[in-house]
This record gives C-alpha cells, sequence and structure tokens, in this order.
C-alpha cells in the first residue's frame, strides 16, 4: 500500500462540522443533540447519507451505535475510528463530533485516493457518550465493551421516564446487529481535548497515555414531607438538605485534594421542590477523580464518609443507587507508537498527556488495543456552547489520524 503523501480533505472535513453544527443548535451558538433525541437522530440521518452516498456499507447494531466500513484485501478484525455525536445540553460543536467526522474523512480519502488497506477500517459513533440524558455516561460503549448488558441499557431512563429502549425504537436506529462480541484489531480515537494544556504548550496534538481514575455515585435521600412554617428543626427530615450538604462536601474534598484532585456534584433534583413543604425525596450525582488511582479511592472513600454524616445531620436515609468507575486504563504502546511516528513524519509537534474527562476510548481499550488522540480546544472551553478550536492544528492532528490508521491496517 502507498500513501505515505496521503492527506485528508481539510475543507471537507471543516464543511461537515459546520453542518453538523446546524443540527440541533443550542440557544447560544453551540450545540444542544441529546442523545436519541429528533436531534441526534437527524445528525445520524445525515452522516448515513454521507457514507451511502461514497457507497460506503453501513450497519447499526442493538445499542444504536453507527458502523461504516471501509473494506480490507484481507477479512481481517477491523481497525476502529471513531467517537461520538450526541452533545450535552449546552455542549459544542466539535466534542465527539470531530472524531467521527475525522474517521469518516480517513476512510473517504483512502477511498478517493483508490487505497484499499490490508485490513478493514470501521469508522464508529457510540450512542449516549455524554449521559446528559441517560445516564451513566459512555453507555453503549460500555455495553459493546461486554462491562454492561444490553438489558441494563435499555432499561436506564430520562427525566421523563422514558427507558433507553424506547428512545432509541423512535429515532430508527436500533439494528439488528449484535453488540461487541467480535475481534477487533484495534481502535483509534481523535478528541478534543477539553483543556488548555495543549494551547498553552503550543503542541497541535496530544498523545493520551492514560486517564485519570474517575468514581462517580447517584445517592437518593428518603425523608418526609411537612410544612416549613410550625415544624420545629429537630424534627425535620428534608431530603434536599441531606442532598445539599452531600453536594457541598463533595466540592470541599476537590478542594482538599486540589489541584490535580477534582470532586464535582453536578446534578441535584428533589421532590416536591416546591415553596412551603420539605423534599420527601431527592437525588444527587457527584463523582472524583485523580491521576493516582490509590489517591482517587482515598477520595472515594472520604466521599462515603461525608454521605454518611450528611444524611444524619439532616435525619434522612442515603442510599447508593448507582456507581460507576473508568480512567485508570492505560493506552496500548504499539498503537501510541503509530501515533509518534506519524507526527513526527508530519512535522507535528506533540506531547503525551493524561485525559481528565471520560471518553468511549477506555471502555474499548479493555477488549482492544487503544490510542486516544487530542486536539487543542480554544481556551480549554469545552461542555459549553462557547467551545472552539483552531483549524490548523485540527487538521493536523486530523492528518496525524489519518497516518496512524493506515499504519495500523497494513501492519503484518
Amino acid at each position: 500500500m502507498t500513501g505515505g503523501n496521503l492527506r485528508i480533505n481539510e475543507d471537507r472535513l471543516w464543511s461537515r462540522l459546520m453542518r453538523s453544527a446546524e443540527i440541533g443548535t443550542g440557544e447560544a451558538g453551540g450545540l444542544k443533540r441529546l442523545a436519541l433525541t429528533e436531534e441526534d437522530a437527524a445528525m445520524r440521518r445525515q452522516l448515513v447519507a454521507w457514507a451511502e452516498a461514497d457507497g460506503f456499507p453501513v450497519s447499526v447494531d442493538r445499542a444504536g451505535n453507527i458502523f461504516i466500513r471501509l473494506s480490507g484485501r484481507e477479512e481481517l478484525p477491523p481497525v476502529l475510528v471513531g467517537s461520538h455525536l450526541d452533545t450535552q445540553v449546552a455542549g459544542g460543536r466539535f466534542d465527539g463530533i470531530l472524531g467521527v467526522l475525522a474517521g469518516f474523512e480517513v476512510i473517504q480519502s483512502l477511498k478517493e485516493a483508490g487505497i484499499i488497506p490490508k485490513r478493514p477500517i470501521e469508522v464508529v459513533n457510540w450512542a449516549n457518550e455524554e449521559g446528559a440524558r441517560f445516564a451513566p455516561p459512555m453507555m453503549a460503549s460500555a455495553v459493546f465493551a461486554g462491562v454492561q448488558s444490553l438489558d441494563w441499557l435499555y432499561e436506564r431512563t430520562d427525566d421523563d421516564g422514558v427507558t433507553y429502549g424506547e428512545a432509541l425504537a423512535a429515532t430508527g436506529f436500533r439494528g439488528d446487529e449484535p453488540v461487541g462480541g467480535r475481534a477487533l484489531d484495534s481502535y483509534f480515537e481523535l478528541h478534543i481535548e477539553q483543556g488548555p494544556l495543549l494551547q498553552e504548550n503550543d503542541r497541535p496534538l496530544g498523545i493520551v497515555t492514560g486517564g485519570y481514575t474517575v468514581h462517580g455515585m447517584v445517592i437518593r435521600l428518603t425523608g418526609e414531607t411537612a410544612h416549613t412554617g410550625p415544624t420545629p428543626m429537630d424534627q425535620r427530615r428534608n431530603a434536599l438538605v441531606g442532598a445539599a450538604m452531600i453536594a457541598a462536601a463533595t466540592n470541599e474534598i476537590g478542594l482538599a485534594y486540589a489541584p490535580i484532585g477534582k470532586a464535582t456534584a453536578a446534578r441535584l433534583v428533589a421532590w416536591p421542590n416546591k415553596p412551603g413543604i420539605l423534599s420527601s425525596w431527592a437525588e444527587v450525582t457527584v463523582d472524583v477523580r485523580h491521576e493516582d488511582p490509590a489517591v482517587a479511592e482515598a477520595m472515594r472513600s472520604d466521599l462515603q464518609q461525608a454521605i454518611v454524616r450528611s444524611a444524619e445531620r439532616a435525619r434522612v436515609e442515603a442510599e447508593i443507587v448507582s456507581t460507576w468507575y473508568f480512567g485508570d486504563e492505560v493506552f496500548d504502546a504499539d498503537c501510541n507508537a503509530l501515533v509518534r511516528q506519524a507526527a513526527e513524519r508530519l512535522g507535528v509537534p506533540h506531547m503525551e498527556i493524561k485525559s481528565q474527562a471520560g471518553h468511549d476510548a477506555y471502555y474499548l481499550s479493555r477488549v482492544a488495543p487503544t490510542a486516544l488522540l487530542f486536539s487543542p480546544c480554544v481556551d480549554g472551553i469545552t461542555h459549553n456552547e462557547r467551545e472552539d478550536v483552531p483549524f490548523a492544528e485540527t487538521m493536523a492532528a486530523s492528518n496525524v489520524l489519518l497516518q496512524a490508521v493506515m499504519a495500523r491496517a497494513e501492519r503484518d
């Protein structure tokens, strides 16, 4: 196979990123494209239309993951490349989307150049990576990797009580293919950094060596409704107060382990959540993370103790109803070497970096050799409608992706 001088069509990739930015627009110029909504389905249909227009076979598995295939010269396990198209409620135009569309640009550029790799290459759009509608995040890739079951996935509900299975069927993207359980050669994912380090170090490319260990949980508090006026303070069982105490304690844990450690209370809901009445029910979603797994475990232990103290202080019952854990994976040395070699051939400055956010690549690393590449985002702003990327650096990282995937697909 030849192709050492091959480059992606940068204008086409950018044009498609801008087309994506028109589907599910947010109030401030970004995106609100929650998983398995009509906006998400519209973007999925656009991706499929691009693929079918160029003659690429498309398949969809039972979790809603989309695969676009470039056949190889031999029937070998494929090289996967991709990310996700769903966004946060107030999300940016590039988070995840770059990885899917750059992956598609890789196979389109190869096909246009008449290059047939030894191994097939498949572009994948993982469903519900963000976890903004159905929690926790990275759900469909977790099922693909065998970490969770398909029944578990289908039973997750959104705030309106709609299950994942119901929402998936409504989009028309509940496919027939099995979820995972097949041989893979490797997985490559390009993602914006979601932090400022690449920009600060003037590097267009980050080679991710591993991630921060993350422990997340949803805590349910149960108390009792009562009048906010005459009810004595020492008799109150306000679930909202218990949840708020846990949220505040979580933040204090983050400050105690800063600057490397981080702890977040991201969501708090309560019922009845009305003036004049104490809430009898509340849920709070929290997580702790650190680059050292042992320290992350210490933070998790501190959090569990804080949950007990908060519940006792508020005179309510606390139950951890959901947990998740990821991020101490180490990415594949051989795949990273291909990324590094491609960057050096193309003259793209790069640095090793750790990921502080969750990515589908974490779960894929459990079933296939995996590389995660970062490109810069302006001022590190992400999960925000002001999210932006520099054109030249983004295209440099995308060309490294092309060359690394080509090399992996052609290996003996």
